[in-house]
């Protein structure tokens, strides 16, 4: 498969995404009034369903995706590990754990983002704090505090599920999974996503070196350190502006660029909007599905996009060579 056909279907693949989304739900709508409510609209009950319930959910899944798997694509290339996602740097659990302490606490959303937003600016501190130290960067050592304090900062969350009040331990859950049902305003996480991926795309030369290697990468000409911070806190950004917005929702960061990469396209310069497309659109996509498949009930998006994405990446593994 050529590379610009593979661009197409991932373009049409994602506004195929958006415009179901906008579609699928207990008030039905047609792709002709989703299309005159964005060209003409005029105020009524279609109108209101479309850009008050659906579109900003729609975009936030979208942004959501497309920034976990921006910041998968970062953090593989920058510990040079095939497991890397955004979650490995304890990001997710510190703010999992400023959620769920607020959220136990009896606070409202607002307390509770801030409170989501402090735990993962603190996790980022102490990872990059003992990874980077006297001006030498070590990946092994950033990998291994991310992962040491994620550990931690689990284990801390799962005592707070046991101490929860009954009342807490659902709401609690479908964070932990993943729920876009309570989104904000996508325009922050929108920002963040254009931000990060022109960095990524500027800097995608560099990344195609360093992903040969510290060594390779600096004798090719190449300032590492200030590289790998600069990736370092892109991906960082990125996770945190995600979580904010959806949750601990897994699996999308690890998917997303391992299956761009399956499809032959290696150099981060269309490796890094490709993986953004994939990513945003499964994740919209699913949570989609997460609505509607029990409506009126709804699953943690979470847990769709590993039984869908499961399958999809065991199906590329199998014809892989």
């Amino acid at each position: 498969m050529s590379r610009s056909t593979l661009l197409s279907i991932l373009l049409i693949a994602a506004a195929g995404s958006i415009l179901i989304g906008m579609m699928v739900g207990s008030y039905p709508v047609s792709p002709l009034q989703v299309f005159d409510s964005i060209v003409a609209p005029v105020p009524g009950a279609v109108h209101d369903v479309i850009w008050q319930l659906r579109a900003p959910r729609v975009l936030a899944a979208f942004a959501c995706g497309g920034l976990l798997a921006f910041a998968g694509a970062l953090l593989q290339v920058l510990l040079r590990n095939a497991l890397a996602d955004p979650y490995i740097l304890g990001v997710s659990s510190g703010a999992s754990l400023g959620a769920l302490l607020a959220l136990t606490l009896g606070a409202g959303v607002l307390t509770m983002n801030g409170a989501a937003l402090a735990g993962a600016l603190a996790a980022i501190v102490v990872v990059f704090g003992l990874g980077f130290r006297g001006g030498d960067w070590n990946v092994y050592r950033l990998l291994l505090t991310g992962v040491v304090l994620a550990t931690g900062l689990s284990a801390l969350v799962s005592l707070l599920l046991v101490m929860a009040p009954q009342a807490q331990i659902k709401g609690m859950l479908f964070w932990l999974m993943g729920d876009l049902a309570y989104a904000g305003s996508p325009a922050a996480a929108w920002a963040v996503l254009g931000a990060v991926l022109v960095f990524g795309i500027a800097q995608a030369t560099r990344l195609d070196l360093l992903a040969l290697g510290q060594t390779k990468a600096s004798a090719l000409g190449v300032d590492v350190t200030p590289l790998q911070a600069g990736v370092f806190f892109a991906a960082a950004l990125s996770t945190v502006a995600a979580v904010m917005l959806g949750g601990a929702i897994g699996f999308v960061g690890l998917m997303a660029p391992h299956a761009i990469r399956m499809l032959g396209v290696a150099e981060h310069r269309l490796l890094l909007p490709l993986a953004v497309l994939l990513g945003g659109g499964f994740l919209t996509f699913a949570d989609t599905a997460a609505r509607a498949l029990w409506a009126p009930q709804q699953l943690p998006v979470g847990v769709l996009t590993a039984l869908i994405g499961v399958p999809a990446m065991l199906f590329l593994l199998g014809r892989t060579r």
